[in-house]
């Protein structure tokens, strides 16, 4: 993760209470009808499909103000697909990508496993729920 990175996750956990929750990931909502029964031929036969569609796929992580949250969402372009990743709503995107739609999806769940995971050691810390683990550059705790 980055410097910056690194300095918003150390003020979330300065300020976070014991409650502190987590932000639930958002996918993009079925189009109207989309529960209805379809048939082969409704759908094109050479389309393949995804999971998940990677165009407004986004994750929001973890923190108690909006304003030092973080999020990652993807974005269609003409070369491929783009991450822009945010701190709070109104910072100037960090733009990752071209990317396919698979590694699209693949980085935002890295990345917000990543914060979890080290709010998680920050917060453990400050409320003296464990040890202290050195937080590495990395974003992975020493063992």
């Amino acid at each position: 993760m980055s410097l910056a990175t690194d300095h918003a996750l150390a003020t979330i956990a300065s300020i976070l209470g014991p409650l502190g929750r987590a932000r639930e990931m958002t996918r993009p909502e079925a189009p109207a009808g989309a529960d209805k029964p379809t048939t082969a031929a409704d759908e094109p036969a050479a389309a393949p499909k995804t999971a998940v569609e990677p165009e407004g796929y986004s994750k929001t992580g973890p923190g108690p103000m909006a304003a030092l949250r973080f999020k990652w969402a993807v974005r269609h372009a003409d070369d491929g697909y783009y991450v822009d990743e945010t701190v709070g709503a109104g910072s100037v995107p960090v733009v990752n990508g071209p990317m396919n739609g698979e590694a699209a999806i693949q980085f935002v769940d890295d990345r917000a496993r990543e914060a979890q995971e080290r709010f998680q050691a920050l917060k453990n810390e400050m409320t003296g729920h464990r040890p202290a683990a050195p937080i590495l550059a990395s974003g992975a705790a020493e063992k």
